[in-house]
């Protein structure tokens, strides 16, 4: 491998764009990838090596922006062209490029010292769906941003997992970690982060259409890893969500100090130790869910609904007009999403749109698609006809009562967060109502109820 007539070295600093490469084509060919740089010089076989300098010590995040127009994440064999990108001497981190057409990709590469690195980016043509493997993708640019000690991001960054792919999904274009966040809390003995993985799907657990009414989403969002360190960095705690949703301690291996940690569940917990090579790093970024539910994340990150709703449709789980219990949906285009805050209690809610005249429950008559969680939660409705969310009059959120809880106390309902749909991008439209305050709900008690003014 060598490096190409297109690249451009900038001087280095503390936060630097190392390298840019103007449109590479990625063509598949013997022993490895060809790139030939457009507007640039010939063509470069076998890959490329993207150098950069560092300072001092740092975590590198590469900001990789492709094009494939030939990926399409719904068509079984042609999901994805499956990149590898390798810092220096180490195993390669792995990114399935499930956006059809051009978009950025961050994924942490990990840290480095003082001095002169390599990164290659070149594809594992054994992991890429077999209809694309000749077809490529065109790389426009690899962005390295170095991120020094000194920012106050890093330590984060620094802790942030690896996360190596579940067995059954390896070369089948399922469960794939999409996104990572962080939040961070003060510790009487330091600082707690702790992380999440936005995952496409969840192949174990909630039916589609119930993840729908109780989560507002199919995509499946996890805890995978929280750590406490001293004001020294030294760490103090840690720990994992493991299989059947158990809190388990990480004595696992690190890779520099990223923990690495194994999908082992078809719900997507994880382990310290596990059999596969594919591993997942999509760049964490700091988020606050102060009054928010998970799903924020999504919201700012619109393309995961598109690859939520094309992973549903390659399984044949998006049905016109749907029933309930069938594990299947309509286009989730076809529903409003709402997001509210409160306290369900020993109940459970469910929340209502009204629309030409009638309520569309959450719920829809079953009592498992009830809401049975505090804090703010998301839930998604499928409207009826051509109705939109602009066609909503009011919303009404009402608490029932459970088998298992004594109904002795209220539910408190405190905010309505959101509501709104999807538009035929998949982005979230503008919000059609907003509320704050405090509501009692008494389980089978009277609804409170939102006009649209």
């Amino acid at each position: 491998m060598r490096t190409g007539e297109c690249l451009r070295i900038p001087d280095p600093g503390s936060l630097i764009p190392a390298v840019l490469l103007p449109a590479l084509v990625l063509l598949a060919g013997c022993g490895g990838w060809h790139f030939s740089c457009v507007g640039g010089g010939g063509g470069i076989a076998g890959g490329s090596d993207i150098t950069f300098t560092a300072t001092a010590d740092a975590e590198v995040i590469a900001r990789i922006t492709v094009d494939c127009g030939a990926c399409a994440w719904d068509k079984t064999g042609s999901e994805a062209v499956v990149l590898a990108i390798t810092l220096d001497d180490r195993a390669p981190l792995h990114l399935p490029l499930v956006r059809s057409g051009e978009a950025e990709y961050r994924v942490l590469l990990g840290a480095v010292g003082a001095g002169g690195h390599v990164v290659v980016v070149d594809v594992e043509k054994n992991l890429t769906a077999p209809s694309v493997r000749d077809i490529g993708a065109t790389l426009h640019s690899v962005e390295i941003d170095q991120i020094p000690v000194t920012d106050s991001t890093y330590q984060a960054l620094s802790l942030a997992p690896f996360v190596y792919a579940r067995p059954d999904t390896v070369g089948r274009f399922t469960d794939v970690p999409l996104l990572m966040w962080y939040e961070s809390e003060l510790t009487a003995r330091g600082t707690r982060y702790r992380y999440s993985v936005v995952f496409s799907n969840e192949d174990g657990g909630t039916p589609a259409d119930r993840l729908m009414a109780t989560w507002g989403r199919t995509t499946d969002i996890e805890y995978v890893y929280s750590v406490e360190v001293d004001p020294n960095d030294v760490i103090l705690s840690e720990d994992m969500q493991g299989p059947k949703h158990e809190i388990l301690p990480f004595k696992g291996k690190r890779e520099g100090q990223h923990p690495l940690l194994w999908v082992s569940t078809e719900n997507n917990m994880v382990l310290d130790h596990g059999s596969t090579a594919v591993r997942y790093a999509p760049a964490p970024t700091a988020v606050d869910l102060k009054d928010a539910s998970r799903e924020v994340v999504m919201d700012a990150n619109a393309w995961t609904y598109e690859v939520m709703t094309r992973e549903l449709m390659r399984e044949g789980k998006i049905v016109a007009d749907a029933p309930t219990g069938q594990g299947t949906i309509p286009d989730p285009r076809r529903y409003v999403f709402l997001e509210g805050c409160g306290e369900a209690g020993n109940n459970a809610l469910a929340v209502a749109v009204q629309v030409n005249d009638q309520w569309w429950s959450s719920d829809r008559g079953v009592t498992e698609y009830r809401i049975v969680r505090d804090g703010c939660f998301r839930a998604a409705i499928p409207l009826p006809g051509t109705a939109s969310a602009g066609d909503v009059r009011a919303v009404r959120v009402q608490a029932f009562p459970r088998k298992d809880k004594p109904a002795n106390t209220p539910s408190r309902f405190t905010r309505l967060n959101r509501v709104f749909a999807l538009n035929e991008r998949f982005e979230p439209g503008e919000d059609v109502l907003r509320w704050a305050g405090t509501a009692i709900l008494r389980p089978g008690g009277t609804p409170f109820e939102m006009p649209v003014r």
